[in-house]
């Protein structure tokens, strides 16, 4: 078996560039798993990737979440192993009570696509142990279905647990109104469970991995995926 699996959902749409990232730029063994193929944890992390799982019907990865599949990945999440949910993987955690809150619609109510300041807000979790606190890192979004929402009173103990990864700012780094691409609480943008070994976050790291695909070509999706392997392989802060 290989040390990553990337988990494909009908509808996912964003398991081979995932795959690509991790297989061929990371040198990772990944494989890229079916869902009801996904009997056993047998990998040292998973990736749920982007996407319209089950078309998004009923609720942005509602379906998704009851497929046997998220069984193992709940016994590898107990167990600290790294589990990253992007844009669609990241509805399917919250659907599956792995991380706290919802994902609604766009306040727009319309689908967005576009480039998006990340601020880092933690360097605890095997997702950005290789990033700074308070490093901003330029990623896409894409999706209509992003905006976060937890009760504006349960906010502060995220804020206290570290649970909050990446937040929306400006050019000055600042999470203002305006740098809010889709109504966010707190200009939330990526959350980590209380441990910090499960992430999801709406932007897409894989779509800002190759220095030919980002702005100045500085890749800093990668970040992401270089500090999950790097903590996976035992080297990570």
């Amino acid at each position: 078996m290989g040390e990553v699996a990337v988990i494909q959902y009908p509808g996912s749409n964003c398991d081979l560039d995932a795959l690509e990232i991790l297989r061929d730029v990371l040198k990772a063994r990944t494989d890229l798993v079916w869902h009801k193929d996904l009997a056993h944890d047998d990998y040292g992390a998973y990736v749920l990737p982007g996407g319209f799982s089950y078309g998004d019907y009923l609720r942005a990865g509602a379906i998704a979440a009851t497929s046997p599949s998220l069984r193992i990945v709940k016994e590898a999440a107990e167990g600290g192993k790294p589990v990253l949910g992007i844009c669609n993987g990241f509805q399917i955690l919250v659907e599956a009570g792995l991380l706290p809150g919802a994902v609604l619609r766009n306040s727009t109510l319309r689908f967005v696509c576009a480039w998006t300041r990340l601020r880092v807000e933690t360097t605890r979790t095997p997702f950005t142990n290789r990033a700074e606190r308070g490093q901003v890192l330029e990623i896409p979004i894409a999706h209509n279905e992003g905006r976060y929402y937890l009760d504006k009173d349960q906010v502060p103990n995220l804020e206290r647990n570290q649970q909050i990864v990446f937040r929306y700012v400006n050019e000055e780094r600042e999470p203002t109104d305006d740098a809010n691409p889709n109504g966010s609480v707190d200009n939330i943008a990526g959350i980590c469970n209380q441990t910090g070994n499960v992430m999801g976050l709406m932007p897409h790291p894989e779509r800002a991995s190759l220095e030919v695909l980002s702005p100045d070509n500085q890749a800093d999706g990668r970040v992401i995926f270089d500090s999950m392997i790097r903590a996976l392989r035992g080297t990570g802060g």
